[in-house]
């Protein structure tokens, strides 16, 4: 749509408010990211490897990826709306799972459950390019990220402080709460946005090589994917870093752990005030850069020997600055390539980003211990940081080649 929709709050017979769209976007940051300073109390608790509980990360990770795959198709035939209460609604009872779980290897089976509320990120962002064109979507998906940005920035630091006050079990009890909140509020605000498809889901999912053919799709997938790998590879490893290299507490490995967050809410509202105006190509290339560049700086910093939490979580802030113009830039561009296949597209560009995250989330569980320092942490980041780089330009050379065509 070119022209702004009628939006009224809390009526669920006109598109969602922007509040509605930033906390179904906000529930799935946080549920992915609250309880991580709690991990070595859990491990402690159950009695098993930090390695075993850090799979919480890793597994949550993967199953989203896998759903992703399926929520675009199945919201594209059935509508947005009710694809977000039965995902948030299963979500809830995972979480319950999740509390009372009487051993790690359960626990690990609800939180997997728990990725369901992917939905609630997914569609959020199809509901935006189901409203407006690709330069104003991006700007909007900016300003929603923008404020789903405060969620990351703060629920470490609450998940923190509950795990010293109440113990780790508290973090979901929170989750638990917030989440039938969000369901309260979708279903009396959420009107749909999709045109309903009448094609069955069969030949919804034959639609998929109409995407995977598209180089423009890939690049910006890709472009998306490698550049929040470095900050999904740092959610696999930065609580270890914070809690076994530097000897940080759960409330101060939450206080530090934010940092990117910050840095992802100005990247955000940089996107939201600049992607009509710079264009969505220009600022997913400035957001690689500027990734790149804070994780070098980390590492260049370990490698004089002078590391420390500050200049560690303090640099961090960079990978968010630059994932806040990645991520929206680049989603824009996934969902404009075919725009009647917006839900799709977000489904796959979201399985492809969160597969990878789960995969490097794990490879950097895996490869961190007492003796390695923040090294492999760092060396992960830096690789996919470049990676992102190279992905934009390939965007660039298609969209030029397409040029010389014309």
């Amino acid at each position: 749509m070119n022209t702004a929709p009628v939006i009224r709050f809390l009526d669920r017979t006109t598109p969602p408010h922007i509040a509605t769209l930033i906390l179904l976007a906000g529930m799935s940051a946080m549920v992915m990211n609250m309880f991580l300073p709690s991990l070595p109390n859990m491990t402690a608790y159950y009695q098993t490897d930090y390695g075993l509980m850090q799979l919480s990360v890793g597994l949550y990770l993967g199953i989203s990826a896998v759903l992703q795959i399926f929520i675009g198709p199945v919201s594209d035939r059935f509508g947005r709306r009710p694809v977000i209460l039965w995902g948030i609604g299963i979500y809830l009872i995972a979480t319950i799972g999740c509390i009372f779980a009487p051993t790690a290897e359960i626990f690990l089976v609800f939180r997997m459950c728990q990725a369901m509320v992917a939905v609630a990120m997914v569609l959020s962002r199809a509901a935006v390019r189901d409203m407006f064109d690709q330069d104003q979507a991006a700007s909007m998906i900016g300003y929603v990220t923008m404020g789903m940005a405060i969620v990351p920035m703060i629920s470490p630091m609450f998940g923190g402080i509950l795990d010293e006050l109440f113990g780790w079990r508290a973090n979901f009890w929170a989750l638990l709460v917030l989440g039938a909140l969000v369901l309260w509020l979708t279903w009396a605000d959420m009107g749909e946005t999709a045109v309903k498809s009448d094609k069955s889901l069969t030949q919804q999912f034959a639609e998929y090589p109409e995407l995977l053919v598209s180089p423009r799709f890939w690049g910006y997938s890709l472009a998306a994917s490698f550049c929040s790998g470095a900050f999904f590879a740092y959610l696999g490893g930065g609580p270890f870093v914070g809690s076994v290299v530097f000897g940080m507490s759960p409330f101060w490995v939450g206080i530090f752990f934010g940092a990117p967050a910050v840095g992802y809410f100005f990247g955000n509202m940089f996107t939201g005030l600049l992607a009509q105006k710079v264009g969505i190509n220009k600022l997913v290339l400035i957001g690689c850069l500027i990734n790149a560049t804070g994780v070098a700086l980390s590492l260049i910093i370990f490698l004089l020997g002078v590391g420390s939490p500050l200049s560690f979580f303090g640099l961090m802030t960079f990978v968010g600055l630059g994932n806040g113009l990645v991520i929206p830039n680049a989603t824009a561009g996934m969902l404009s390539v075919r725009p009647h296949l917006a839900g799709t597209a977000s489904g796959l560009g979201g399985a492809i980003m969160i597969g990878g995250g789960a995969a490097l989330s794990v490879l950097a569980g895996a490869l961190l211990g007492p003796d390695t320092g923040a090294f492999p942490l760092l060396y992960i980041m830096l690789a996919t940081s470049l990676s992102a780089v190279v992905s934009i330009l390939m965007v660039y050379r298609r969209e030029r080649r397409l040029a010389l065509q014309s």
